[in-house]
């Protein structure tokens, strides 16, 4: 197996792919990060669940959602980088799609979406943006 030098960008490229092929669930390992993302997605209503599985190596099954054929997740973006970070204050956080995507925020009350972000008037580093 190759070594990935970016496991988000990883994880969302995965997710990307699944949706684009119709697949009903994806693979990911995992990590806290990454099941912090994916309870995000959760809740924002982009993914319908997800479960950790696996003793030594453990692996992230997230079960995408779908209105009739067509992928609720339209589009992931990843924004800040391993070598190129975004860091933004609570009023700079972007608007995605003109309010019909989230970005998600890695602050320092933990990895949140950008509508609770908001609410709490922190900032942090942008992960990525979905619509």
């Amino acid at each position: 197996m190759a070594v990935v030098s970016d496991p988000i960008s990883d994880m969302l490229t995965r997710i990307r792919n699944a949706c684009q092929a119709g697949h009903s669930t994806v693979l990911v390992p995992s990590s806290r990060m990454k099941m912090a993302i994916a309870e995000v997605l959760k809740q924002a209503g982009y993914i319908l669940d997800f479960t950790v599985a696996g003793d030594v190596k453990k692996t992230l099954s997230i079960t995408l959602k779908y209105e009739g054929k067509v992928p609720v997740i339209e589009g992931l973006k990843r924004v800040s980088t391993p070598s190129c970070r975004v860091y933004v204050s609570s009023d700079e956080i972007p608007h995605v799609q003109g309010g019909m995507g989230i970005s998600i925020l890695s602050t320092s009350r933990g990895v949140i979406g950008s509508d609770k972000a908001r609410k709490d008037k922190i900032g942090g580093e942008i992960l990525c943006t979905v619509w």
